[in-house]
């Protein structure tokens, strides 16, 4: 077959162009919006027909694409517009502005990293026991003290009320002697228990009665040493009466319709309710004793919510003031530890109030070194170092509130504070349990030469360089330092003569010589620890301390030839003598050595 020859075609392109064009659009200023579709138009003219722009197109462009993102490179964008017009100073300003409220709504409240004193509740209780018999002194209520039914007259109601109120002091009281322990317990669980059944069926003088006693418990320091827990256990009752006063209060502000919200003022609450709280403040301030006044009024300072902005604030260090009439330092200090956890929940942002109880505290320190806590420590067979311990809960969550997200440099001042004692241990050891482990690594060396100028008599130094070691666990201290820390450290623990004083500390350094130092350094810890545990079987009192050191050891030691050529490993794990503690060891080293 034979091929066709092929041709072009003749093409006028300029007319093919001029036929395929869309019909030009004008843009009026008032339709365009960033956010409206792209809209492909034709433009005539050397101008966009878009007011403020002074920006041309060639009469030759085919098309333009109105693209916001695009506006800013000729500055016509709404964010250049204002930029160009802004005052630098007032946007500095304002940006300056919002970093302050964003600062101050976080302090505003605590946040996870600060640990709650629910966590520390149980360790107290375990720790501050006595075998002593104890006393207390129960509320016996009478009918008398019912509150009726609110009025619709206020006045009417309040005048009901005080009446009521001024039966406070009436009423029988029976005195419980020869109680134990467990028992104590139980009775102020009891009374935790009548406080909500009363607050339950409308007996509110009946609930202030019983928090007025239980407050009056805290004045009482006859078994000493069980103080610490006895402030746990009346705390918990204080905490339910607050609780419970608040969201009666909170209550009377709500209807069908409105509601409190959560950052309300108090412009937001109606007469009723300001009312109602003004009358549990004013019978709360007639009270006449002045440790039940101070707890009863603390643990409802969150009400002055209600009342005043400033409320709070003007409390706080008023509050603080109170606790100066104290006498008796060990009760004063369980006031101010009391006052800054209620200042904590309400208002963290305050650290003034902080700091003046814990300044407090240090004036009056010197009291308890005086004859009127010696006598009482004589009359009580209570030895000193004993008597310093039972302060420890106290100061240490004082200082707990006072170190919460604090700079560097109040740890160097309380440091200062600590010499100007004469490097008291008791503090001391407090400031090491307060500050995050990081500042107090770095300050190691500053530390221990604090803690060898302590006086052995008082606080005993293994607690201290236990506290220290539980931070270096933590943190790593100077690398230079490192081992100078070690040899100062363990140059006290040895000599510990006591078997548990010496393996509670000799747990804590075990993990620090693993985590920095090599296997000689190792085993010579293990053989002092032998060498301590072994006579008169001190060992089988050990037993947690010494699986703890074994877990520590295995968890830096992966190499399990490097492990069992401890010389001192295998004669360590002899020590595991009951056959239950044993096999947990195996077994624990096994997972290790499977993993």
């Amino acid at each position: 077959m034979a091929a066709f020859p092929w041709h072009a075609r003749s093409r006028n392109y300029t007319t093919e162009f001029e036929s395929c064009r869309l019909e030009a659009v004008s843009v009026e200023f008032g339709d365009y919006h960033p956010l409206k579709p792209i809209t492909v138009t034709e433009s005539k003219t050397k101008k966009l027909g878009r007011k403020g722009s002074t920006s041309s197109t060639s009469s030759s462009s085919s098309s333009s694409m109105i693209d916001p993102l695009s506006s800013v490179l000729d500055g016509t964008d709404p964010l250049s517009l204002f930029a160009a017009t802004a005052d630098p100073a007032s946007v500095a300003s304002n940006l300056d502005g919002a970093r302050k409220k964003r600062e101050k709504d976080e302090n505003l409240t605590v946040g996870s990293d600060f640990e709650p004193w629910s966590s520390k509740r149980g360790e107290i209780l375990a720790r501050y026991t006595t075998t002593e018999k104890l006393s207390i002194n129960l509320f016996m209520g009478s009918e008398k003290g019912k509150a009726t039914t609110p009025g619709s007259a206020v006045s009417e109601k309040v005048r009901t009320r005080l009446e009521e109120l001024d039966d406070l002091e009436e009423g029988s009281q029976k005195e419980l002697l020869n109680l134990t322990q467990q028992d104590y317990t139980n009775r102020i669980e009891e009374l935790n228990q009548s406080l909500k059944d009363a607050w339950a069926s409308d007996q509110k003088v009946k609930a202030l009665k019983i928090v007025i006693q239980c407050s009056k418990l805290l004045s009482d320091t006859s078994v000493i040493q069980f103080y610490p827990s006895k402030f746990v256990l009346i705390t918990d009752i204080l905490d339910t009466f607050g609780k419970l006063v608040y969201e009666r209060i909170f209550s009377m502000c709500t209807d069908n319709r409105n509601s409190l919200p959560d950052n309300f003022t108090p412009e937001c609450v109606n007469d009723t309710a300001k009312e109602t709280c003004l009358n549990w403040f004013f019978k709360i301030a007639s009270i006449r004793e002045l440790i039940p006044r101070f707890y009863v009024e603390a643990a409802i300072l969150k009400c002055n919510r209600f009342l005043y902005k400033t409320g709070i604030s003007e409390s706080l260090p008023r509050l603080a003031s109170m606790i100066r009439g104290i006498g008796d330092p060990l009760v004063a200090v369980y006031a101010r530890a009391y006052l800054c956890r209620v200042g904590m929940e309400v208002a963290p942002h305050l650290k003034e109030n902080l700091n003046k109880n814990f300044f407090d505290f240090l004036l009056t320190f010197k009291q308890i070194h005086g004859d009127t806590v010696q006598n009482q420590l004589v009359v009580q067979c209570v030895e000193i170092p004993m008597y310093l311990t039972l302060y420890s809960p106290a100061i240490d969550w004082i200082l707990q509130c006072i170190s919460y997200r604090a700079a560097e440099v109040l740890l160097t001042e309380m440091m200062e504070r600590c010499k100007k004692l004469g490097n008291n241990a008791l503090l001391l050891n407090s400031v090491m349990s307060a500050f995050r482990a990081e500042f107090i690594a770095a300050r190691s060396m500053d530390f221990i030469a604090m803690i060898k100028e302590c006086e052995e008599s008082g606080f005993p130094k293994h607690l201290l360089f236990r506290s220290l070691g539980r931070n270096l666990a933590l943190a790593d201290p100077p690398e230079g330092d490192r081992l100078q820390i070690l040899n100062e450290a363990w140059k006290v623990i040895t000599k510990l003569k006591n078997p548990q004083d010496y393996i509670n500390c000799a747990e804590i350094w075990v993990e620090y010589t693993c985590k920095h130092f090599t296997k000689r350094e190792v085993n010579t810890v293990l053989a002092d620890v032998i060498k301590h545990m072994t006579p008169d079987r001190a060992f089988e009192d050990a037993y947690p301390q010494l699986q703890s050191i074994i877990e520590k050891v295995i968890s830096y030691f992966h190499d399990f030839s490097v492990l069992f050529s401890l010389e001192k490993f295998l004669p360590f794990l002899d020590m595991f003598q009951k056959e239950s503690v044993k096999v947990e060891v195996c077994k624990c080293i096994m997972e290790a050595f499977i993993k």
